[in-house]
Parts: C-alpha cells; sequence; structure tokens
C-alpha cells in the first residue's frame, strides 16, 4: 500500500514538474510579444511629450513610457531564460529568472502608477494651458513658442481651437484682425489654397483641440497602465512557476555544503 501510494506521489511529481516546464517555456514566448506591445506603448508616451511637450508644464511626463520602454527591453533576456530553464535550468539561472521578474515588478508598478497619475493629473491642466496659449496666440508665421506649439497641435491634430473652431473670434489675435478668420492651420490637408477664411467652414477642421489632446493623453496612459498591469499577472504567474521547479530540483550546485569539501 505504501509503495503503491509513494508511487502515484512520485507520478504526480513529475506530472506537476512537466506541466510548469511548458507553462514557462509557453510564457516566455508570451514575453516577447508583450515586449513589443510594451515598447509601443512606452514609444507613444515619448512621441507625445516630445510633439506637445510645450503644453505639459510637468518635464516628467515622459517618464512613465522610458520606464515602459526599459521595462519591455528587459523583458526579452528574461523570456529567453525562462526557455532556457523550461529546457533544463540550474539554480543560477532559476535565481536569475526570479532577480529579474523583481527589476520587472518594480519598473512595471512604477510606471503604471505614473501613468495613471499623469493621466489625472495632466488632463485637468490641459485645459488652463490650452485656453491661454490660444488667448496669447500672436499669428501663423508668430516666432513665440506658444503660438508655434497651437499650429503644431491643430495641424497634427486636424482641431481648431479649445472647444471648437468659433474660440478664435474671441480671442486677441483676432479682433486685431480687419477679416474674420482662424489660423492657416486650422485648414484641412486637403485644401492646399485655405488661408483660414471663415466663408470656407468646409476648408477647416471644426472639432475643438482639447478634447482630442485629453482622449490621446488618456488612451496613450491607458494603454501603458494596462500593458503594466497583465504584465505583472504573467510575471507573478512565472515566479510561481519557477518555484515550483526550485522545489523540486535538488541544490546539485552548491557543492560547498557538501561534507568532502572540507575533509
Amino acid at each position: 500500500m505504501m509503495m503503491l501510494s509513494s508511487s502515484l506521489w512520485g507520478y504526480e511529481d513529475s506530472w506537476v514538474r512537466s506541466f510548469a516546464r511548458f507553462l514557462l517555456r509557453f510564457l516566455g514566448f508570451v514575453f516577447w510579444g508583450i515586449a513589443a506591445v510594451l515598447a509601443f506603448g512606452g514609444v507613444s508616451v515619448i512621441l507625445m511629450y516630445k510633439n506637445y511637450g510645450y503644453l505639459f508644464q510637468d518635464s516628467f511626463l515622459s517618464l512613465p513610457g522610458w520606464l515602459a520602454v526599459a521595462a519591455a527591453l528587459i523583458l526579452l533576456p528574461t523570456g529567453v531564460l525562462a526557455m532556457s530553464i523550461s529546457a533544463k535550468g540550474s539554480r543560477y539561472q532559476q535565481g536569475a529568472l526570479m532577480y529579474l521578474l523583481l527589476v520587472l515588478l518594480c519598473l512595471q508598478t512604477s510606471s503604471a502608477v505614473l501613468a495613471e497619475f499623469y493621466s489625472i493629473r495632466m488632463a485637468s491642466e490641459l485645459k488652463s494651458t490650452v485656453g491661454y496659449l490660444v488667448y496669447q496666440y500672436n499669428g501663423t508665421h508668430s516666432q513665440d513658442p506658444g503660438s508655434r506649439a497651437v499650429d503644431t497641435v491643430q495641424r497634427k491634430l486636424q482641431c481648431c481651437g479649445i472647444q471648437n473652431y468659433t474660440d478664435w473670434l474671441n480671442a486677441s489675435w483676432h479682433l486685431q484682425a480687419e477679416k474674420a478668420h482662424v489660423p492657416e492651420s486650422c485648414c484641412k490637408e486637403k485644401y492646399s489654397h485655405c488661408r483660414g477664411d471663415l466663408g470656407h467652414l468646409e476648408q477647416l477642421s471644426q472639432e475643438g483641440c482639447l478634447k482630442k489632446l485629453q482622449d490621446q493623453l488618456h488612451f496613450v496612459m491607458f494603454y501603458v497602465f494596462l500593458c503594466c498591469t497583465v504584465l505583472s499577472v504573467l510575471e507573478l504567474l512565472v515566479g510561481v512557476t519557477n518555484g515550483i521547479l526550485m522545489r523540486h530540483q535538488p541544490f546539485h550546485d552548491l557543492q560547498i555544503l557538501e561534507s568532502s569539501t572540507f575533509s
């Protein structure tokens, strides 16, 4: 009876190890895919700050993006290590995997928290910043950084004004003009001869820039937050799987503890 029980236990133990190795190999491949997804989110945050940096007062807005890119780069060797351990791994490899998982968890947690923080904070600050820049606008060909930032936003996002194009009717730049018009950056790309004349509304982008900016900010930050959250769950699963293999593998590598070493 005891021999049968021991045999069943050994069979179950072997099945658990086999499943753990398969799962670790599968998650190693998944890490490569998630690395590309996470890198895309990080680069999107960095590019958004680069394109519209003048609108954001906080110079650390790109930090969640850089942390996400760093995590994506570390994910590549982590995936390789996970697949290597699933085939035949030593205690050193298993320990290195645990260390990388801990580093990744710290990077992703920091990136997720900062992404959520900036998503809430910057969305409220954008309204006052965009409003100030619109009312201080000096013209399409102005060298003022604020005016150039407004033109850049309106061209890239195909928008006009804060809430809509009518916001330009109350701007100081418009009040000084003889004819009712909006900046040329409000013109749609397909109308090359457009000069911002309000008499040709079909040539103008009529949707406001504030909502588009806020939507883009929310999207990229939520994207990074979601990727980091999903990846953290998968890393915990990898850690548990690696722990199972470590528990079932004897300490062959720790020869220093053998009695023959001290004889």
